[in-house]
């Protein structure tokens, strides 16, 4: 096997926190002693700190042409080792080696020069890249098309959307040939259609034999573009290998963990296609409920596993009231699934429920035809 183009050994990375201290209850004599005291020390409020640990002795390696999706929980540490790699942030302790360019998209409008126009920030981002005007102009108009934003060329690009801003990030990273790609969860930003041409390019890219480094919390995602996955769990790794393997042992340690619900089994017999019952979990503003919360958007997520390979196949999620009224049905496009473990996210934060009883529907269909309700 051929030498490792990015090694990560030991990788530590630590903050300090601080916590003002404050007395519940002060009384006249305090407040002048506490005067009479900052003559004599900082006049700044009692103060403690801790070290809170973002990443924790990490190690692993990845290969020139891998495809490693980084997953795991909100803080677990995913996107400071992004950082970390992009050389954005220095780590504590431990050392990374990595042998080739690397561009990077880890938030919105990285790298980019707000009053600059979008074809000025190509070429500064080329630049930096260590790219010359020449080979930059040969990619160009690849560029621009695939971001599509021809009609805002010449508008400074602190007047973009945060959707042109991630298009055009994203084009100018995938475009000028690095040998290294890393990107975070801010393609959510983009629109479904976008989404998917980034993962085509992404393919393209790894076909190429560049290397990706991908996050998302998007299971289904990172399934199809990626075959090698490290999973994090409070800054520690926990699980390295392929990556169908290394998400389902993150669904199964959720489940363990999270407010998971489980939808009624099948009947037997009458389901050959679904290998496992559907299972999922309620989430608003980065929490797992057990219940629809009453007032505030919500997330619905889905795990399912499919037996068979298909064509055609969608997924939809449904609400009814108690008395049976139709609220919303919601349907994915077709698309073809590839055996193994799924995953669905369906946004309803635009439903704000009031308190009562609701029952939830989740369907699976393959060419019109419903298998499983």
């Amino acid at each position: 096997m051929s030498a490792p183009i990015i090694t990560v050994e030991g990788l530590t990375k630590s903050y300090v926190l601080r916590h003002q201290q404050q007395e519940h209850y002060t009384a006249l004599r305090d407040v002048m002693a506490n005067k009479v005291r900052s003559f004599f020390r900082s006049a700044s409020p009692m103060t403690t700190s801790e070290e809170f640990f973002a990443l924790r002795d990490v190690s692993f390696e990845v290969h020139a042409g891998d495809r490693v999706g980084i997953i795991g929980r909100n803080g677990a540490g995913k996107s400071t080792l992004l950082k970390i790699l992009s050389r954005i942030t220095a780590p504590t302790k431990g050392r990374v080696t990595i042998d080739g360019r690397v561009a990077s998209l880890l938030e919105v409008g990285t790298g980019f020069h707000p009053e600059l126009s979008g074809r000025e920030n190509i070429y500064l981002n080329g630049s930096i890249l260590g790219m010359s005007r020449a080979e930059i102009n040969t990619r160009f108009d690849e560029i621009v098309a695939f971001a599509e934003i021809e009609q805002f060329l010449d508008t400074p690009v602190k007047r973009y959307s945060s959707g042109m801003y991630v298009r055009l990030a994203f084009a100018v990273a995938a475009h000028l040939e690095p040998e290294i790609l890393i990107v975070d969860e801010v393609l959510a930003v983009g629109d479904s259609e976008f989404q998917r041409k980034c993962l085509g390019k992404m393919q393209d890219v790894s076909g190429q034999g560049r290397t990706v480094l991908f996050v998302s919390h998007n299971m289904e995602a990172v399934q199809k573009l990626c075959n090698k996955g490290v999973l994090l769990n409070k800054g520690s790794v926990i699980s390295t290998g392929p990556m169908q393997e290394v998400v389902e042992r993150y669904v199964n340690e959720a489940s363990g963990r999270q407010k998971v619900f489980h939808f009624p089994e099948p009947p037997p017999g009458s389901d050959p296609l679904l290998g496992r019952a559907l299972s999922g979990w309620i989430e608003s503003n980065g929490e797992v409920l057990n219940e629809v919360p009453a007032g505030r958007g919500w997330r619905l997520n889905v795990q399912f596993r499919i037996n068979t390979p298909m064509d055609g196949f969608v997924i939809g999620a449904g609400l009814v009231t108690a008395m049976g009224l139709p609220l919303r049905t919601v349907w994915s496009r077709p698309t073809t699934v590839e055996q193994g473990l799924h995953s669905a996210v369906f946004d309803f934060s635009d439903i704000h429920f009031s308190t009562g009883l609701y029952r939830l529907v989740i369907g699976l269909s393959q060419a019109g035809v419903t298998f499983h309700q």
